[in-house]
């Protein structure tokens, strides 16, 4: 059985940074191999994790259009043409593998392609053990239902009044639109204080979490985040790593 957890959070508040160490912290307990998805259309995981994505499923999309009108491509018929294309968009490294969304829909209809792509990402994703999702700001690939089934939805935000009605925001609509998960944690990044902030466990409580972690403002990711680096090269004993513990423990 897959294992599916879901980055969410709005823009600015280290979404791909926490999906980058959730994915490290899942390799170093030895869960593997492990599919990374990077849905954001800034595509930033694969430097996070120091891979380099060639190819996007949002550049197979897009040209799904040129042959949108053809029954068949190259002796296949268009069905087994993006199903390809899509499979050859995977990254692979060697504990785990990463596929990018890429950027977003353009104008014209994508109804055949994206049901292609729910169908193969849901194929992939149920051969993998552990799945890492790193959203786009907001809830909207999981509201499109890229994948059935969540089972931890990860709701980062900073440590402000603002960042927590925002996930209070995010919370009620993933409600609205219906979104399931198994499990919630929210995640208050770059505390500069040993104790998390108040208002933090009304939170926890406003939202059902089952687990609020704070992680520490920590000078080596702020450098490599900074430079687009690789931080897969942090030290394993790094304290945000007590943090990721904390929410791998719930599956």
């Amino acid at each position: 059985m897959s294992r599916l957890i879901a980055i969410a959070g709005k823009g600015g508040v280290g979404k791909t940074t926490v999906a980058a160490l959730l994915v490290m912290r899942l390799l170093q307990r030895g869960c593997k191999p492990v599919l990374a998805v990077d849905a954001d259309p800034n595509t930033c995981l694969d430097a996070a994790l120091g891979v380099n994505v060639v190819k996007t499923v949002g550049g197979v999309r897009e040209d799904s259009r040129k042959f949108a009108q053809e029954r068949t491509v190259r002796g296949m018929d268009k069905k087994r043409f993006l199903e390809l294309r899509i499979t050859e968009s995977l990254v692979e490294s060697d504990d785990f593998d990463l596929i990018a969304m890429g950027r977003s829909e353009g104008p014209g209809c994508y109804c055949y392609a994206n049901n292609v792509l729910k169908a193969v990402l849901n194929a992939m994703v149920s051969r993998y053990p552990y799945v890492v999702l790193d959203n786009e700001a907001g809830l909207e690939n999981l509201s499109r239902r890229i994948v059935n089934k969540v089972s931890l939805l990860v709701i980062v935000t900073d440590p402000t009044g603002r960042g927590f009605e925002t996930v209070r925001r995010l919370h009620k609509l993933s409600r609205e639109m219906e979104i399931t998960y198994d499990r919630l944690a929210i995640v208050v990044n770059r505390l500069r204080r040993q104790e998390l902030p108040a208002g933090a466990e009304e939170l926890r409580i406003a939202t059902g979490a089952d687990i609020i972690v704070g992680l520490p403002e920590d000078d080596n990711i702020l450098s490599i985040s900074e430079q687009s680096g690789n931080l897969r090269h942090l030290s394993p004993d790094n304290p945000v790593f007590t943090g990721m513990d904390s929410i791998l423990e719930m599956i």
